[in-house]
């Protein structure tokens, strides 16, 4: 086949998945994981339902996919973030900051059967590990310019700090998620 030829198919197939994704999405929203069935997601989306089950099994491999899409563009986000130029102390409350009000607003979307579906997994797994390792070298960055304690190791000042945000998650306020940045931020930085 010509490569324009491919290339038109491909883009194709990327709409119609980004559709499948989106249109579920609001039907969940809209209506509860309960009552979203392949019917429903291929009427909503405007495709036939053997269509539909060529890109995707179920409903929870849609929803997989479309909150591991989700984790992803967070991801990029916060090491983006971390990438920026300038004072690695500066960056890090940037990120933690970032990385809290992530944690506010994840709560906010979602029943918990819903957390409960796609806050598991090996997708879920990664993406922690990355975001330990993304916590772990901004955490070096700020103790060569000598502004993070030196009596805990960098690895586990990452985990006290993907576990002390975790907490954004039960806040009322996007002030109190920033009060609990500056907290944590405290208990980074050297003692005296």
């Amino acid at each position: 086949m010509p490569k324009l030829w491919n290339e038109t198919i491909e883009t194709h197939r990327n709409a119609v998945r980004e559709a499948i994704l989106e249109n579920t999405w609001a039907l969940v929203t809209e209506h509860g994981l309960m009552s979203v069935t392949m019917t429903r997601i291929a009427e909503k989306t405007g495709i036939g339902r053997a269509t539909l089950y060529k890109y995707f099994p179920d409903v929870a491999a849609i929803l997989a996919a479309h909150h591991e899409r989700h984790v992803t563009g967070h991801l990029a986000h916060l090491t983006e973030l971390r990438s920026r130029p300038g004072d690695p102390g500066e960056r890090l409350e940037a990120v933690l900051e970032q990385y809290a009000l992530i944690c506010h607003h994840r709560r906010r979307h979602g029943t918990e059967e819903l957390a409960a579906l796609l806050h598991r997994g090996e997708h879920v797994d990664h993406a922690q590990q990355q975001l330990l390792a993304l916590f772990r070298e901004l955490l070096k960055e700020v103790a060569e310019s000598g502004g993070l304690r030196d009596d805990v190791a960098p690895d586990e000042l990452a985990n006290y700090c993907l576990h002390a945000l975790a907490a954004a998650g039960s806040l009322p306020s996007e002030d109190a998620v920033r009060r609990l940045v500056t907290v944590t931020l405290t208990g980074l930085r050297p003692p005296g």
